[in-house]
């Protein structure tokens, strides 16, 4: 399936380029760049060569201010053109069945998600018998073999092989030879891509960094900052869009919106993202002394890198609303992970504080930790703070000393924090006895007064009952109905025991490590080494069960994991002493999955919500209802399917509902409406189609006060019809799972609006963009800018059916909701005035003639059904939308959108 028509479109954070370039001066490019051995590559001897990446622009996006500045001190080589069909056919047919229809085996192998570009890139390393740069835990794919999803992927730099350049790279090598109007651009092009090397063919030169194919580069996308990196390699993950980026334009592209420092396109781009525009090109060599820069501005020689996505964790503890929190070694701070969110970013919370011991709150909103180390005696500071990439609202708990805390909620219902005084060495009697174990309230923020539970410091928790706790650092003590006792010893002697930690659910047993003691053996059968095995004791302190450790790993670190049974969240440490991995163990098979990765990371705390959801026998298949998005997927549908979510959600309240194109996602906000409560459905990339096929099939058959349905008559993007809502429905299981069973007509849906939300993974940018504003994605105003033509207009002549097509769906569209007495307000929405100066209707076309006589069409449509209201705001470009209403060449601002949705407000209320 082609797919240009979804990422033509846009989205609500479109921001057209700027062809402003801040130039490198020549003497920081001291680059020599000759043929290499590798066949198709130039060698790039870059050593002492520095670049600017960015600029100071303040046109340009916030992801690419200010400049900064890039060294390197390697060589590298880089492909003279991209990757051709001919080659990734060749290869990619055999290796995943993926076979990219193109016009011939020379142009750019584009429509591939970089997912594909990096199996492309392994496979050629593999080929050649070298190493592989990327490396990953599963691979996803869709019906035509494209890859959506590699799970745990990681780049490693270090490695001598095949890759895609990193975005410094890419500047370096363009900047040799910059010169965008010896380029295929939109206006040399036809609209279509054109064999490699067209516009330069030398063997000492890169042909098409310039317009033909955009490229995906290696790099995550991250922030600048005005500072000088060494070696850079981009973010270490994508923040919480899990953006990727892109570089250099395409044929579609105008020559002044291609320059060298963008670094997107209109569209979010993510790893699954796939455009007939966008394909790559191979670099090839290990990078030295990698520097990663996190969203804090922090350079880093290594990362923590996620292994396991939301689906898997979903699979192990049941749950999408799960977060990893843990202690990244290197830095000693606060590190988590929020699995809610279908974007694997590990935030760092940035502070003066040595964090050691951190555990989730019950509410998965906080978290407590302690300054102090089991183990260690002396004197520990306990705080608890958001669990937010701020850490917000650091409270302290105002006592001497307080170590190891650990959340518990009482009978009566408070939560509390319960903490030692001392979390040493305790082995000798008199000096245990010394310490004590204390439970402080904790609410609205704040601690309350502690209360001394009893003498002894028994970190490794407390039984709801309070009639067994236990400790363990030299020794597992255990406090048994008020009664102190030593477990796991021989005939002689208590044996040397840690990491304790009892159960939360109520079967009060025992998790704990030890020194491969006689005890151990005897229980497992056979020898092992210091913290080979995790062991398990009953109430009684008697071993019921054991683990071992994969091999060449032992164990650290361990906890239960809270809120759900049988599952011990630990540390795994190499045979060099490094924490390397971070672990969930299931305890009813003894296997073990991988979370995390890193140098090293610490004391893991893993908090599962409860996923319990009311609904009976209606409860049907929960793999399937209400999943909206799935991992792997781009940022289109999670946007739509987050919106699906809220239809559910406010279905008994709807009475205005918005579909269409990001034109109505941007500029109808629906907050503001007096005469009814909206839902604004709109979304990145559409067809006609996909916007009727949430207004008959879901706002029809289930939203009980519908009154009316607002749609964007989008007609430069009516050159597709059924493609759009083929994309986005067809391959996800909750629109497969609802058609299956025919929209559910006539069926009490409630149960949908309680589990849609917490059925996928949305992330938190999401939510925060569309929740409060019901589906409106605001935006500050920037200027209406160029008039941007990123489509041949004259595809009006030449596919004339298509607008027929549509005319057609409208009409039948206007017939049925008439039918249900609901009105229809086709909105043309405002594009930029300039499009008058040109051949082109609007942004995607059509020609100026063929929009005014499918105008007149649909307001003969209008004329005939009283249902029907053409609400046109565009007036052929002459509309009263200025620079400060718009956000770009055709998408409105908040002003712009405040300005259509006061005059759609009027309107809705003169409906009878």
């Amino acid at each position: 399936m082609q797919l240009l028509f979804y990422v033509l479109i846009g989205i609500l954070f479109i921001a057209c380029s700027n062809s402003e370039w801040t130039s490198v001066p020549q003497s920081s490019l001291s680059v020599d760049c000759h043929e290499d051995s590798l066949s198709g590559m130039l060698l790039v001897d870059a050593k002492a060569a520095k670049i600017v990446l960015g600029t100071d622009s303040e046109k340009a996006r916030a992801n690419e201010r200010p400049q900064m500045q890039v060294k390197f001190d390697y060589a590298f080589s880089l492909a003279r053109h991209e990757v051709v069909c001919g080659e990734f056919n060749a290869l990619m047919e055999r290796a995943t069945g993926l076979v990219l229809n193109c016009s011939n085996d020379s142009v750019p192998a584009t429509n591939v998600t970089y997912y594909d570009a990096v199996l492309f890139a392994n496979e050629r390393s593999k080929t050649e018998g070298f190493d592989t740069a990327y490396t990953y835990v599963n691979a996803t794919f869709d019906s035509e073999k494209h890859c959506t999803n590699l799970e745990g992927l990681a780049y490693r730099p270090e490695i001598n092989s095949y890759r895609l350049p990193t975005e410094a790279e890419w500047m370096l090598a363009a900047s040799l030879n910059w010169n965008p109007q010896n380029g295929w651009i939109a206006e040399n092009s036809d609209y279509k891509l054109h064999k490699v090397c067209g516009k330069i063919d030398s063997e000492t030169h890169f042909c098409d960094m310039a317009g033909n194919a955009m490229e995906w580069v290696n790099d995550w996308l991250g922030n600048f900052r005005d500072t000088i990196l060494e070696n850079y390699v981009g973010a270490p993950d994508g923040g919480s869009l899990g953006q990727r980026i892109v570089k250099g334009g395409s044929y579609r592209n105008t020559l002044e919106s291609v320059n060298m420092y963008s670094r997107g396109d209109v569209y979010t781009v993510t790893s699954s993202t796939r455009a007939d525009y966008v394909g790559f090109r191979l670099a090839f060599g290990k990078i030295p002394n990698a520097v990663w820069m996190d969203a804090n501005g922090k350079a880093n020689s290594s990362r923590v890198i996620p292994l396991a996505n939301s689906t898997t964790i979903r699979s192990l503890v049941g749950s999408y609303k799960t977060k990893l929190a843990f202690r990244n070694d290197l830095s000693g701070n606060l590190a988590y992970i929020d699995y809610s969110s279908g974007v694997l970013s590990v935030a760092e919370i940035v502070d003066t504080l040595e964090v050691y011991h951190p555990e989730i709150s019950p509410d998965g909103k906080r978290v407590a930790f302690c300054t102090g180390l089991e183990g260690v005696s002396g004197k520990s500071s306990l705080y608890v703070r958001n669990l937010d990439a701020e850490g917000s609202h650091l409270v302290k708990l105002d006592v001497e000393s307080a170590a190891i805390p650990r959340w518990r909620v009482l009978e009566n219902g408070d939560t509390v924090v319960v903490y030692v005084t001392d979390a040493g060495n305790n082995k000798n009697e008199t000096a245990f006895q010394n310490t004590s174990t204390w439970q402080v309230k904790f609410s609205n923020g704040k601690f309350g007064s502690p209360q001394k539970l009893f003498d002894g410091a028994y970190h490794g928790g407390v039984s709801g009952d309070n009639r067994l706790a236990v400790t363990g650092a030299r020794i597992l003590r255990a406090r048994v109905d008020n009664r102190d006792t030593v477990w796991y010893k021989d005939a002689e002697n208590a044996e040397q025991a840690c990491n304790v930690s009892l159960a939360k659910d109520g079967s009060k047993r025992t998790l704990f490590l030890d020194f491969g003691g006689k005890t151990g053996k005897a229980f497992v059968g056979k020898s092992y080494a210091t913290h080979e095995r995790l062991l398990i004791a009953d109430s009684t302190g008697k071993l019921i069960q054991s683990v071992a450790a994969p091999s060449g790993y032992s164990f650290d670190h361990t906890e239960w994991v809270n809120g759900v049974e049988n599952k011990v969240v630990a540390t795994l440490v190499n045979s060099n002493g490094l924490h390397q991995k971070i672990v969930v163990v299931d305890l009813t098979d003894s296997s073990i999955s991988e979370l995390i990765s890193g140098d090293e990371v610490w004391h893991p705390d893993l908090w599962v919500a409860d996923n319990a959801v009311a609904g009976g026998e209606s409860l049907r298949d929960l793999d399937s209802a209400g999943v909206y998005f799935v991992d792997g997927q781009d940022w289109i549908h999670e946007s739509v399917g987050y919106k699906m979510a809220m239809l559910w959600k406010y279905k008994d309240l709807i009475e205005v509902l918005c579909v269409g194109s990001s034109r109505v996602e941007d500029g109808i906000a629906v907050t503001q409406l007096q005469s009814g409560f909206g839902l604004n459905m709109g979304h990145p990339g559409n067809d006609l189609d996909a916007s009727f096929y949430i207004a008959e099939n879901y706002g029809l058959n289930h939203l009980k006060k519908l009154k009316v349905v607002i749609v964007s008559l989008d007609i430069d993007l009516w050159q597709w019809t059924t493609e759009y809502t083929e994309y986005l429905f067809s391959n996800v299981p909750g629109y497969v799972y609802d058609l299956n069973h025919s929209f559910w007509k006539d069926e009490n849906m409630d149960y949908l609006s309680q589990i849609a939300e917490t059925q996928a993974p949305y992330s938190s940018s999401v939510r925060s963009i569309y929740e409060s504003s019901r589906g409106w994605g605001r935006n500050e105003s920037v200027e209406w800018g160029a008039p941007l033509v990123e489509s041949d207009s004259n595809w009006s002549v030449s596919r004339p059916e298509s607008l027929d097509w549509n005319l057609a769906r409208l009409e039948n569209f206007v017939e049925l909701m008439g039918k249900n007495h609901i009105h229809i307000i086709g909105v043309v929405f405002p594009q930029n005035p300039g499009y008058r100066k040109t051949g082109s209707w609007g942004r995607y076309g059509p020609t100026r003639s063929a929009a005014a006589e499918y105008l007149k069409r649909i307001s003969a449509i209008a004329e005939k059904n009283s249902y029907f209201v053409l609400f046109d705001e565009n007036k052929n470009g002459r509309h009263d939308y200025g620079d400060k209403m718009a956000l770009n060449t055709d998408h409105l601002s908040a002003l712009g959108a405040a300005q259509l949705t006061s005059r759609l407000d009027s309107l809705l209320r003169s409906l009878k």
